[in-house]
């Protein structure tokens, strides 16, 4: 953890190096080599240079155009989730905490807007935090967010905000026919979109290896600063594709379960992000504050506090 991040240290949300010896995990071993398959030809749109001496268009990735749906508000209640415009609570202030933290350090990153949402295992909370933290992103009025689920063995992000899934990265990968742009979802709220897995491979790891996927990655993102792209991961220990997508991350926030994330796990799955251009710890599952802090209370209109 850099001394960035340790500002963060009392929160609820961040308090992993406290129990974790954090540091020593870093030196793991490095994330497994795969072996690549040939890159797929990649078709670009040409780009408009202009009059003969005038300076080069830049590209600039293009707008999402499919129709937008309606994110299920009931469900995300339900499942303890925040909500778009909800009421001002103890997590939705916690995850405004992490994500200013997150924009500062990406503003001077040179690896661009791009966040890797990881753990050892299953169970540990990843998916809980990546739809919080991206619906929490989404309230910025100067940013739009594209939640990625390439948890390609268990994909849950569309099913979980209430979205009908489709083709997927993985589709955009294997077939260079498809436009990643066309497979991205758009919903009711104007600055988050998602991007499915799509179809299951059993080469999702070597896909994911090759240089067509930061190629994909950049017709998302190029010319469009103001763009921040989040990754559910598959859980680092159980699937290597999670190692392969640290190298396409400028930050890879591993969510560690308070109670739950032994020493060792936490070592092995620190070790497979090498390629990430930083860690950052993410602890989640705390169920009280040594502070004292009622993040939230402050909010509260008479009769909302017991």
């Amino acid at each position: 953890m850099n001394e960035h991040s340790s500002r963060l240290k009392g929160s609820l949300i961040e308090r992993a190096t406290e129990i974790y010896d954090f540091s020593a995990a870093l030196r793991g071993r490095a994330a497994p080599e795969v072996d690549v398959l040939a890159d797929a030809e990649i078709t670009v749109p040409p780009v408009d240079l202009g009059p003969v001496g005038a300076p080069a268009q830049r590209f600039q990735a293009p707008e999402w155009t499919g129709p937008a749906q309606p994110i299920d508000r009931i469900a995300l209640a339900e499942a303890g989730y925040l909500l778009p415009d909800g009421p001002v609570s103890a997590m939705s202030e916690e995850f405004r905490l992490l994500k200013r933290d997150l924009l500062t350090l990406l503003a001077v990153d040179p690896r661009g807007n791009s966040i890797l949402v990881c753990s050892a295992h299953s169970g540990e909370g990843k998916s809980f935090c990546a739809i919080n933290l991206a619906l929490s992103l989404a309230a910025e009025k100067e940013h739009e967010i594209l939640l990625i689920d390439a948890d390609f063995g268990k994909p849950g992000i569309p099913e979980a905000l209430g979205l009908t899934s489709g083709p997927g990265l993985m589709d955009a990968l294997a077939d260079p026919g498809i436009a990643i742009e066309n497979c991205v979802i758009r919903t009711d709220i104007p600055s988050l979109s998602v991007l499915p897995a799509g179809r299951r491979s059993n080469n999702d790891t070597e896909y994911l290896a090759s240089s067509r996927t930061q190629a994909l990655l950049n017709r998302l993102t190029e010319g469009r600063p103001d763009r921040v792209i989040l990754f559910d991961s598959p859980p680092l220990l159980a699937a290597s594709a999670g190692a392969v997508l640290a190298s396409h991350a400028a930050i890879a926030l591993l969510v560690v379960r308070a109670d739950q994330t032994s020493e060792s796990a936490l070592r092995d799955a620190a070790g497979m992000l090498k390629g990430a251009g930083q860690v950052q710890l993410l602890l989640n599952g705390v169920t009280f504050s040594g502070t004292g802090r009622r993040f939230g209370s402050y909010y509260a209109t008479k009769g909302d506090v017991e």
